[in-house]
């Protein structure tokens, strides 16, 4: 019975260590493929298949939007002194003028975009202002009303005080103050 159990029991983890070498090789599998691509890079590199990629500018027509062109040649720019001479030399393009085309481009877009954040920026300043104005009117009317609800609720209960008072006078024949004072008054002088 011993013996039974035992080999159960390597039985059992054999078969776990089976699935766990399956689950880690279908793992495996998976990176490879998601991989595929990088080696292809990798692999592209070390064959030395660089001298496909190189950068000639003999075929290459640079054109410059004529904003960008005239700031370059009207001398805003210090490094250049004739635009079309230093961006080509021999025929070809030259790739350092290229770059400095492209990042006073990179600049004028820059400074653009400051000016629209500036302008949106006092744009967004008045909505606050104003609605900061609007807040304080609301609030002055707000006010208003309270008061005006104070001293109309202030009206109705004196109103109301005259009423019940009338009504006590013609019922008792007189101010009720009058004849609690009295009652007061004659109780204090019995006990004199």
């Amino acid at each position: 019975a011993y013996r039974m159990k035992q080999n159960d029991q390597n039985k059992s983890d054999t078969i776990e260590r089976i699935e766990k070498v399956r689950s880690m090789w279908t793992v495996i599998m998976e990176m490879l493929t998601s991989l595929k691509k990088d080696k292809e890079v990798v692999d592209s590199v070390l064959e030395n298949c660089a001298h496909q990629c190189i950068l000639d500018g003999t075929d290459v027509v640079l054109r410059v939007p004529r904003l960008l062109a005239l700031r370059i040649e009207s001398g805003k720019v210090s490094s250049f002194c004739s635009f079309t001479e230093n961006v080509y030399e021999d025929g070809k393009l030259k790739f350092l003028a290229v770059i400095q085309v492209l990042n006073e481009a990179l600049r004028m877009l820059k400074n653009e975009h400051c000016q629209s954040e500036l302008k949106e920026l006092h744009r967004i300043e008045n909505m606050v202002k104003s609605c900061n104005k609007l807040l304080q009117d609301l609030n002055t009317k707000r006010l208003d009303r309270e008061q005006q609800r104070r001293v109309s609720v202030r009206e109705s209960v004196s109103r109301k005080e005259e009423d019940w008072e009338m009504k006590w006078k013609k019922f008792l024949g007189q101010h009720p103050f009058n004849l609690m004072f009295k009652e007061d008054l004659v109780r204090s002088v019995q006990f004199i």
